[in-house]
């Protein structure tokens, strides 16, 4: 089994100056293999609590580098619930990878442990007869504090219902539960890395090298 590693952060940080820069990132230092993804930035500035800047991945499994490459981009820049990431932001940014394992049908929406699985709902939007889905990678609930019923909720209206949450409808929630690997880096410490790999640091355009 593949896991979340350093290699893969440094790759999306590769991905994101690469595209700021206008040019190719260099090849990645990890093995191919086909799995479920997701990419996370956060912004942390005056050593507050990281804030959260993008967040996309895939639940289907897919090759890991071309996925890096795509959802390091797309949860970077084009994640509908934030404005894109900009260069002066990179000094401020850390970076989650996560890869996704274990994917299980749950017996019920509380079969399920906060902290151990990410979840997936699948239910039926009863006011207008339409499908609705979304996930939770397994830091989520845990990081927010949340019980399972809590969090349920929370994710059906990340799912966009806007109705009465009911326990009949709780009940028909279709739950599939997974587990995942996560390694994250913030910016400081892949600007260490490559110093350390590649004997220079990054260079960004329109960000000055002593900011970071």
């Amino acid at each position: 089994m593949v896991s979340a590693n350093r290699e893969m952060v440094v790759y999306c940080f590769d991905i994101l100056v690469a595209h700021y820069n206008s040019e190719e990132a260099p090849p990645p230092a990890f093995d191919e293999g086909q799995h479920p993804l997701f990419v996370t930035w956060k912004k942390v500035v005056n050593g507050g609590e990281p804030r959260l800047r993008g967040c996309i991945g895939t639940l289907e499994a897919r090759y890991i580098i071309s996925g890096f490459k795509d959802y390091a981009l797309t949860s970077a820049l084009r994640d509908k619930r934030f404005p894109p990431v900009q260069a002066k932001e990179l000094p401020f940014l850390e970076c989650t990878v996560s890869i996704l394992t274990n994917y299980e049908t749950a017996q019920h929406y509380l079969d399920w442990e906060v902290g151990k699985h990410g979840i997936i709902i699948e239910f039926t939007d009863p006011d207008y007869n339409t499908r609705r889905s979304a996930t939770y990678l397994p830091e989520v609930a845990a990081h927010e504090g949340w019980t399972n019923t809590e969090a349920i909720d929370s994710l059906m209206r990340k799912a966009g219902y806007n109705g009465t949450i009911t326990e009949l409808l709780r009940k028909r929630i279709r739950l599939t539960r997974y587990q995942s690997t996560l390694f994250t880096m913030h910016f400081s410490d892949y600007v260490t890395y490559v110093k350390t790999t590649r004997g220079s640091p990054p260079s960004v355009n329109g960000v000055k090298s002593g900011n970071f």
